[in-house]
């Protein structure tokens, strides 16, 4: 006969196991709390496949010469920066039509405007792209705030030549003033207002190399994830309080 004390261990460890499953979950740790569980992604707030703008005669390069006319989105407005920026053309690439700036002989930056509404891209705002980067060139995000500032972020897209779809987060970067017109950076900007941002694009601070084997960048298939903000919303708000 199996004496009793034998069962003393096991039910002792019964009794701490019932104890345990008893006790309340462990807090959070800082970092992963259930505010992390808990938040979503803001839904999509445009897409931008282009298009290839009329043309008379052959397509060449300057014909392929972007304009307005390559925004297929008819809420959004596309603006350019640098001093070649015209040259950016809308080529196709794996059945794609992206803008290519090989030609461009500046620096330059491509940014959109919804024509309606400013972007808040604060919180688990994302931008998305299919890029293409050639020898060392590489894009940082831009933004320009409500204010005018023109913005280009710290983060950096190169691909090595292969066409990757990338995704921007702005929370935790770095930002610098974008000069318009030579788009080139100047002094870092902290802390800035990303509620209300007017643009948003990308930016190649290298000049194109041409065709071929040279620096270059691709931009296609874009998408803002980010909530949206009425034009003059606060305008409206203090002759409505």
């Amino acid at each position: 006969m199996m004496s009793s004390t034998k069962w003393v261990p096991f039910t002792l460890l019964l009794g701490i196991a019932w104890t345990a499953a008893a006790q309340p979950a462990p807090a959070p740790a800082p970092g992963g709390g259930r505010g992390a569980e808990t938040a979503v992604r803001p839904p999509l707030a445009f897409r931008e496949e282009w298009k290839q703008p009329p043309y008379t005669g052959q397509l060449n390069d300057q014909n392929r010469r972007v304009t307005q006319a390559a925004v297929g989105n008819p809420n959004l407005e596309l603006k350019l920066y640098g001093a070649d920026a015209s040259n950016i053309g809308v080529y196709v690439h794996e059945g794609r039509l992206d803008l290519w700036n090989g030609i461009s002989t500046s620096p330059v930056a491509i940014t959109l405007k919804h024509k309606d509404s400013y972007f808040d891209l604060t919180g688990l705002a994302r931008l998305r792209a299919i890029t293409r980067t050639g020898a060392l060139h590489v894009l940082h995000p831009v933004v320009k705030l409500a204010d005018g500032t023109l913005l280009a972020g710290s983060q950096t897209i190169s691909t090595d030549g292969e066409y990757l779809e990338n995704e921007v987060a702005f929370s935790g970067q770095h930002w610098y003033k974008l000069d318009p017109q030579k788009v080139v950076t100047t002094s870092e900007v902290k802390n800035p207002d990303l509620s209300k941002v007017d643009e948003i694009g990308f930016v190649d601070l290298m000049p194109g190399g041409g065709h071929g084997s040279a620096g270059w960048v691709n931009v296609s298939g874009v998408e803002l994830y980010a909530k949206l903000t009425p034009r003059g919303a606060a305008t409206r708000s203090a002759l409505n309080p």
